[in-house]
Parts: C-alpha cells; sequence; structure tokens
C-alpha cells in the first residue's frame, strides 16, 4: 500500500505575501454563514475593506439575509480571490479565511474609528454607510487556507496575515 501524500505545503513567505495581497486588494468577496432558520449554508457576495492590522472589515445592512445570520452564530468563511479573464480559473491563486464576525453598532466604542476607515478606502459606501440599519463586522481570523494556483495549497495562522496592535 502506498503512503498518501500530503497536498499542504510548508508555508513559506511567499504564500504569507500572497495571502496578505489577496486580503488586502479584496474589494469584496464571498461570505458564507449558517442560516438560522434552515440551518443550512448560506453564501452571498459582500463588499469588504480591511483594518489597520489586516483584518477583513464588511459593511452589512439589517436586510442582508447575512446579518442576522451572523448574529445568530459569528462563524463565517470569506472567499477571496477572483481568476483574470482568460484560462482556467482553477490555477488563480485564491484564499479562504475561517473567521469570527464581531458586530460594531454604531453605540460601539470602535465604530467610528472603523466607519471612518471603512470611507477612506471605500468612499463609495458613503452613499449608504450611514443608513440607520447599517452595521460593520471585523472578520477575526481564526485559520485559512491559501490556493496559490494549480499544487499550491497551504493552511496559514492568524499571525501569518494579522498584523499585531
Amino acid at each position: 500500500m502506498s503512503e498518501k501524500k500530503d497536498v499542504i505545503q510548508q508555508t513559506t513567505d511567499d504564500a504569507r505575501a500572497l495571502a496578505l495581497q489577496l486580503i488586502v486588494d479584496a474589494t469584496y468577496g464571498s461570505l458564507a454563514v449558517l442560516d438560522p432558520a434552515s440551518g443550512r449554508p448560506s453564501v452571498t457576495r459582500v463588499a469588504i475593506t480591511t483594518d489597520t492590522d489586516n483584518t477583513p472589515l464588511l459593511l452589512a445592512s439589517g436586510l442582508a439575509t447575512h446579518t442576522p445570520a451572523l448574529d445568530a452564530n459569528p462563524v463565517c468563511s470569506l472567499l477571496l480571490g477572483e481568476p483574470a479573464d482568460k484560462g482556467d480559473p482553477l490555477v488563480h491563486p485564491r484564499i479562504t479565511l475561517a473567521c469570527v464576525a464581531e458586530k460594531f453598532t454604531r453605540q460601539h466604542e470602535g465604530y467610528q474609528r472603523l466607519r471612518d476607515l471603512f470611507l477612506q478606502k471605500r468612499p463609495k459606501v458613503k452613499l449608504y454607510i450611514d443608513l440607520g440599519d447599517f452595521v460593520i463586522f471585523r472578520l477575526n481570523i481564526e485559520s485559512a487556507g491559501l490556493n496559490g494556483g494549480f499544487g499550491k495549497a497551504f493552511h496559514l495562522k492568524p499571525e501569518d496575515i494579522v498584523l499585531e496592535h
């Protein structure tokens, strides 16, 4: 019987740099949550930016289905990285972040800083960021799976991506 080869590679500085690039360059991603009514996975596209330590930030309306889902269960995943216009989409890098969402409402001590940061990095959100039902979620990273392209798979820890304050 042949030994099963581990396809996950040792994390390198190049892998860390690619992961960080995918995170800080992303303007949107695919957010996976658990629907509180059915318990089934639900995936949606969300607008994001990053906090000063590279943690993803999500601006969310109370009308969006992912907001009550995150309120009920803050465990979520965020997929970042888009394929180029040509070629096989599976050879382009992408990262899946396993996160726990932390909700910031207007009453929260850190809300104004995150609001200002969101506006600085994504000025177009000015159209709706101050509507009454919008909140900010900080997606605290617990682990990550980086697919750097064909045959380039890595497991990353938060310290590989997130800067210390």
